[in-house]
This record gives structure tokens, sequence and C-alpha cells, in this order.
């Protein structure tokens, strides 16, 4: 049974977290690895290089609307395919544990896991503005 009391607030527990986890990581490749960078590491993967940066800003765009719930619902879903790749072509050689060296794909797993549930769920409390609700 869902306690309708308290589900929005999860929901936005949840929401929250898993923006600040996308801008943490599209910040990273920004300022960290750099654009430049990032595409050399998602053509070593067999990805044509702009792909890298296109994440980067996808990661740091969805992670600001997730965090101010706008379009979480949707936001959430697109951003599906990048944790999805990130397991599938970065972790799965790994191993399970994310302590593997080059991390295994337990982590990736997880958040693919809470970005579908967050489009399933919806914005929570706390939201600007979701997709399709008039103010």
């Amino acid at each position: 049974m869902i306690d309708t009391r308290t589900a929005p607030y999860a929901a936005f527990l949840l929401r929250l977290s898993l923006g600040l986890m996308f801008l943490a990581h599209g910040l990273t490749k920004l300022f960290v690895f750099t654009p430049a960078g990032t595409a050399r590491f998602f053509a070593s993967l067999g990805l044509p290089g702009f792909v890298g940066p296109l994440t980067m800003v996808a990661e740091i765009t969805g992670g600001v609307l997730l965090i101010l719930g706008v379009a979480g619902r949707q936001v959430a879903l697109l951003l599906s395919p990048v944790l999805l790749g990130a397991t599938l072509l970065v972790h799965l050689a790994n191993g399970w544990a994310f302590t593997n060296p080059g991390g295994g794909w337990e982590y990736t797993a997880f958040l693919t896991a809470a970005a579908l549930t967050v489009a399933l769920l919806g914005d929570g409390a706390f939201a600007l503005k979701p997709l399709g609700r008039r103010a």
C-alpha cells in the first residue's frame, strides 16, 4: 500500500537525488575530463566522438531540470538511455561491484532503475512545472 501523504516527498527525494547525480557527472565531464577528453573517451568505446559532449550537455541540462522539477517524468525517461549505455558499454565487462577496477555495473544499473522509477512515479512535491499541468 502506498502512503499518499508521504509519497510526493519520496518522489521528490528520488528526483532531487537523481538530478544531483546527473548534474555532478555532467559537470565532471565538462570541468575535469573536458569536452574534448569526453569525446575521445566516447570514441574509444566505438561511438562517434560527438556523442560525448552531447551526453555531457544532456546530463547537465537534465540534472538541472530534475532538480527544479520541470517535466521530471519526461526528463528521466529521456536520460535513461544514457544510464543504460553507461551500464552496457562501460561497466558491464567490469563485473557486478562498482568497487571493481573500472567500476562494475551495479551503480549504473541502479541509477537506470531510479530514472525509470521517476518516469513512472512523477515529479513529486516541490516541482516547479510538471509537463502538461497548468499553473
